[in-house]
């Protein structure tokens, strides 16, 4: 590894699984001292033996302000400061125009909009002069999906985040981005389609056939663009939506 993130202390909520896990072990493998959290405490555990090195694991639900107080914290006293904060947490369910609950909604927005929100309002006393920030958005926040209407409307929200807090936090030098997967393979995407493995590889094959590039992503690719958009290779880069969707949403 070429260690462009060397003794920069990064936080990545939502890293237990798919592209939270898979960024916590190329920025370890990069260099970082990493910070990561997850809900539930076995599968955090497992998390921080597969990625290994200097990593921390924090339970945490983003969407609770106390954990988030907790998190940060615990950061403070083992760090002192925040250079990378890629804001992964969220999630969401399928449900169209006519059954959308009160319920859903609440869960989908607490996760993706005011998880997200909050995450990064209480970081900003720890984040270092010119840190780098991503919010984890998805190709659904600039296209049409049926079912997924709230989802999509939270991932949208984000965008716009972006847009306004690089001029709230420019004196400071904060560089704040939208990293955009399309259908990318991870447990949160594939169990949309419910447990039973053949209807999840079905899913798998009908999101393939609507990506020019044929296929569904890997997590380690986000990855990868994740870690362009905390290194260094990208200092003139904030505000940015950078899609990484196999052409999904730009055709």
């Amino acid at each position: 590894m070429t260690q462009r993130l060397n003794a920069k202390i990064a936080v990545i909520t939502g890293a237990t699984s798919g592209i939270g896990l898979a960024a916590a072990k190329r920025f370890a493998a990069e260099g970082a001292r990493v910070f990561i959290t997850g809900r539930r405490k076995d599968v955090l555990d497992a998390a921080l033996a597969e990625i290994g090195g200097r990593v921390v694991g924090i339970q945490a639900d983003s969407a609770n302000l106390a954990d988030l107080d907790r998190v940060y914290e615990k950061v403070k006293a083992e760090a002192g400061r925040i250079d990378v904060l890629f804001v992964n947490a969220g999630g969401g369910s399928m449900l169209p125009l006519g059954e959308i609950t009160e319920e859903q909604y609440d869960d989908t927005f607490d996760r993706n909009v005011k998880g997200v929100l909050f995450t990064v309002q209480k970081a900003l006393p720890l984040l270092a002069r010119g840190s780098s920030i991503i919010l984890t958005g998805s190709t659904a926040g600039s296209t049409g999906t049926p079912a997924f209407s709230v989802y999509a409307a939270s991932k949208a929200a984000l965008r716009s985040f972006a847009r306004n807090w690089i001029l709230d936090l420019k004196d400071r030098g904060i560089r704040i981005n939208t990293l955009s997967p399309g259908p990318t393979e991870t447990t949160g995407l594939v169990e949309l389609a419910g447990k039973d493995p053949a209807q999840q590889q079905a899913l798998l094959a009908a999101l393939a056939a609507q990506v020019p590039m044929g296929r569904v992503g890997r997590a380690e690719e986000v990855a990868a663009a994740a870690l362009f958009l905390v290194s260094d290779d990208s200092s003139f880069v904030t505000g940015a939506e950078l899609f990484v969707d196999g052409g999904s949403a730009q055709v």
